[in-house]
């Protein structure tokens, strides 16, 4: 994977991890309603933000690399 393909795929998972932020925002918000989701949303939440992390790092190499 290069580079630019690398950044692409970071800036559309950073997206989806902002809005999973906000979902699980939402969520806790609104407990005790819907409380039966929370630990759901956080875990996908929590799966995104560390392969947004995983995916940084290797960036990070690629381009030190360079």
């Amino acid at each position: 994977m290069s580079t630019e393909e690398l950044q692409g795929k970071i800036r559309r998972l950073n997206s989806k991890a902002g809005q999973m932020k906000m979902d699980l925002h939402d969520l806790a918000e609104g407990l005790p309603t819907d409380f039966e989701k929370l630990m759901d949303v956080a875990a996908e939440t929590y799966a995104i933000y560390r392969e947004l992390d995983e995916l940084k790092q290797q960036l990070k190499k690629m381009e030190k690399g360079q």
